[in-house]
C-alpha cells in the first residue's frame, strides 16, 4: 500500500519527501506509522523503476530540498494499480480505504465502478472473526459481550459499506 500512496499523492502534485510522509501518515498512520526506513527505500525503488524523479529546489534554509515528481511511467503505473488492484486491496478494509483515496484518478467511471463491484462481491461472501467448525459465527451466537460487540460493529460497518457501494456504483455506471 505504500507504493500506492506514494504514486497517488505524487499524482496530485510534486512533493518533498517530508510532506509526502506526512500525507501518507495522515491517511494510514493510525494503522502503522510510516518511518523513514520504509519510505526512502520505497522511493529509491520507484525512482530506479523510472516512476519518479528527484530534483533539488532551494529550501527555506541553506539546505536544498529534494522534490519528488511522478513521471509518465509513474502515472501509468498508478492507473494500472487502480484499475487492477491486488486481492488484498479489495479484501482488507484498511487497504481498500487507501485505494478509495486515489480511485478518482481513474478517468473511466466504468473502471471505477468495476473496482467497487469487486469489493461488493467480496462482501457478499459469508465471513466472521470467529468460526465454529468452518461456520461463521454471528453476533447472536456470541455469549461474550466483547466479541458480540466486535461482530455488531462489523455488521453495522458492513451495512454502511454496502449502502455506499450500491449508491456509488449506480451513479458511476447506471446500466
Amino acid at each position: 500500500m505504500l507504493t500506492l500512496c506514494i504514486l497517488g499523492f505524487l499524482y496530485e502534485e510534486p512533493l518533498h519527501a517530508y510532506d509526502l510522509r506526512q500525507r501518507i501518515s495522515g491517511l494510514s498512520g493510525h494503522i502503522r506509522p510510516l518511518s523513514d526506513g520504509a519510505l526512502y527505500p520505497a522511493l529509491n525503488r520507484l525512482q530506479a523503476a523510472g516512476h519518479l524523479t528527484k530534483h533539488a529546489e532551494r529550501g527555506t534554509g541553506a539546505t536544498p530540498r529534494n522534490v519528488l515528481t511522478l513521471t509518465d511511467s509513474g502515472r501509468a503505473e498508478l492507473l494500472r494499480r487502480l484499475r487492477e488492484p491486488a486481492e488484498v486491496e479489495i479484501t482488507d478494509r484498511n487497504s481498500f480505504l487507501i485505494l478509495l483515496a486515489f480511485l478518482r484518478f481513474l478517468p473511466d467511471p466504468a473502471d471505477q465502478a468495476q473496482v467497487l463491484r469487486r469489493r461488493l462481491a467480496f462482501m457478499d461472501q459469508p465471513a466472521s472473526y470467529f468460526y465454529d467448525q468452518g461456520r461463521p459465527l454471528r453476533a447472536a451466537d456470541m455469549p461474550d459481550r466483547f466479541r458480540r460487540g466486535m461482530l455488531t460493529l462489523a455488521g453495522a460497518t458492513s451495512r454502511a459499506d454496502r449502502d455506499w457501494l450500491d449508491r456509488t456504483i449506480a451513479e458511476l455506471d447506471p446500466r
